[in-house]
């Protein structure tokens, strides 16, 4: 595999500053993540080919409008049109702060909303955390702004029951078997943000996000969490839409690794903790109750 060059990176994210964090379709950007991705990958020439094939898909970013103030931040999640005011205010929160620091009071805050736009904030996150870990720029420190302001705009909970502390003693795939799963008939139409807003009328569901206890060690616990819903995905995908709702369970807890590693334990452990109850609401809307996969032959191919 070749060895990660960021080359491209940040005359990548200079050409995508004036997009905004939707598509035309509806779906979320991906492209800040997918040229991360392909630097860490070492294919730092196909980033910007495939951000032109991109591009006509992507929406401007719009006037950013009033200003969000620390006063009245909490009013202002969840509201999607105010992505670009987001951006602006985390910008000037990384003048006032170094970026590990400001990274850390802001996920500690954001945490409950991980699995808003099907995770894809804290995955947008992730990517910009890695980049900044290889090299500080101006413009990797807007794309974190920029990465922290589409999981504002977008923030939404899941149902948690009062009392779900996460103290709980039963192992991640232990307590799969306990995730109360959507029946088909009550599933919302839709996308993966439609599917989990639907668990709000599902109370069976709040108390996943207490089932698993989240001590210990915090690398062997991302470990294992990361590794039940790789089972989980093999267990329940049937077809593209679970494929792709199933991935984000992965994907999901990969990047809140990569934010882990820059904050303080007590933010990682919830970090981890919503990260469970978002891979356990993707379960619930989508499984089959397969649960995870077991055993699982080697294919013959290699990388």
């Amino acid at each position: 595999m070749p060895a990660a060059s960021y080359a491209s990176l940040d005359d990548a994210l200079d050409s995508l500053s004036g997009a905004g964090s939707g598509l035309t379709n509806g779906n979320f950007n991906h492209a800040p993540m997918v040229a991360e991705a392909l630097c860490a990958l070492g294919r730092p020439e196909a980033v910007m080919p495939w951000l032109e094939h991109y591009r006509p898909r992507m929406l401007p970013r719009g006037a950013a409008g009033p200003a969000i103030r620390a006063g009245n931040w909490r009013s202002e999640l969840g509201r999607g049109e105010r992505f670009a005011a987001w951006g602006e205010f985390f910008a000037e929160e990384l003048g006032a702060a170094p970026w590990r620091e400001m990274l850390g009071r802001w996920t500690a805050r954001l945490a409950p909303g991980v699995s808003a736009a099907a995770t894809h904030g804290a995955i947008r996150a992730g990517h910009a955390v890695r980049a900044l870990n290889v090299a500080e720029t101006p413009a990797r420190r807007r794309e974190l702004a920029d990465a922290l302001a589409s999981w504002a705009a977008s923030y939404r909970e899941l149902p948690a029951a009062d009392g779900s502390d996460g103290s709980a003693s039963l192992a991640p795939r232990e307590a799969l078997a306990a995730v109360a799963i959507v029946p088909p008939e009550r599933r919302r139409p839709g996308n993966i943000t439609a599917r989990l807003a639907g668990l709000a009328d599902f109370p069976e569901f709040a108390p996943s996000i207490g089932l698993i206890a989240v001590e210990g060690d915090l690398d062997r616990l991302l470990a294992e969490l990361t590794e039940l819903f790789a089972r989980v995905y093999l267990a329940n995908v049937t077809n593209v839409p679970t494929a792709i709702a199933f991935i984000h369970g992965v994907t999901g807890l990969a990047a809140l690794g990569h934010i882990a590693a820059h904050v303080e334990e007590p933010t990682a452990r919830a970090l981890l903790r919503y990260g469970w109850q978002a891979g356990c609401g993707l379960y619930s809307c989508y499984g089959s109750g397969a649960g995870a996969a077991g055993e699982i032959a080697p294919v013959a191919e290699d990388r």
